[in-house]
């Protein structure tokens, strides 16, 4: 009979290699998975009925939808297959403890935004976490989801829509994706912050760059199929599921009712 391996370790001590890839370590990527499956699932109902106000929110629906082809025809024909042989190559416990560490650079940087929100105790929770799976776990494991601390999801755009800004035109931009013209000016100051460029910088941070995005889109390949099937025109569904999904996260998921 085989013996499954299981990780041996003290209550609050970090996981090592040879831990089982499905174990708590692994918690908070499955969770983003199952967010974002259940995302697809309840925005593909949503984007079969037309958007509110769709057309004044996409003036630049023809630049737009150029941009959005040339990032389709190159995620086709090199992200998405340098994240499958990512996927088949990388045992899953090296892209567990890689995408802790892509998550650990951004805990501090969402910890100032929530400051700037207003909402200090989640602050107070990415400070500590950041602290916790940093002197702990070097920042490859996630301990701190362990012992409570959740991960929160804040940037500079929603701190903009927070503070009142809307988010102006819908923009899609080169290799970024879908966006708005808020949401780009928030990018630039999220980019230019960016832990990683004071451990990397020049080509050693265009390096890390292009990991990292290998890292996220192996984790959504499974949403592929999905998203394919909820669909018929790509480009109206990852607009309306954008901006769904923004108005989702500027409001901490109770969005006002639209107007009549």
């Amino acid at each position: 009979m085989r013996r499954e391996r299981v990780l041996k370790r003290m209550p609050g001590q970090c996981p090592v290699p040879g831990a089982r890839a499905g174990g708590r370590w692994g918690a908070s990527r499955r969770s983003v998975a199952g967010l974002m499956a259940a995302l697809l699932t309840v925005l593909g109902l949503l984007a079969a009925r037309p958007a509110l106000a769709a057309p004044a929110a996409d003036p630049f629906e023809s630049f737009n939808r150029a941009v959005f082809s040339f990032n389709e025809s190159l995620d086709k024909a090199v992200i998405k297959p340098a994240a499958r042989a990512y996927t088949d190559t990388m045992p899953e416990l090296f892209r567990l403890v890689l995408g802790n560490f892509f998550s650990n650079l951004s805990d501090p940087w969402i910890g100032v935004n929530n400051l700037l929100q207003g909402k200090p105790l989640d602050a107070m929770s990415d400070f500590g976490r950041f602290a916790l799976n940093t002197v702990l776990c070097f920042g490859l494991g996630d301990i701190a989801s362990e012992l409570g601390l959740r991960r929160n999801n804040e940037d500079l755009g929603q701190t903009l829509g927070v503070w009142g800004m809307p988010s102006g035109p819908y923009l899609v931009l080169p290799l970024l994706g879908p966006s708005s013209l808020r949401d780009a000016g928030g990018r630039v100051v999220d980019i230019a912050l960016d832990p990683s460029r004071r451990i990397a910088d020049g080509g050693e941070f265009a390096a890390f760059t292009a990991v990292r995005i290998v890292d996220l889109r192996a984790a959504l390949l499974p949403m592929d199929r999905l998203a394919e099937g909820a669909m018929l025109d790509r480009y109206t569904f990852f607009r309306n599921a954008y901006l769904q999904r923004r108005q989702h996260l500027v409001y901490d998921g109770n969005p006002p009712e639209p107007s009549e």
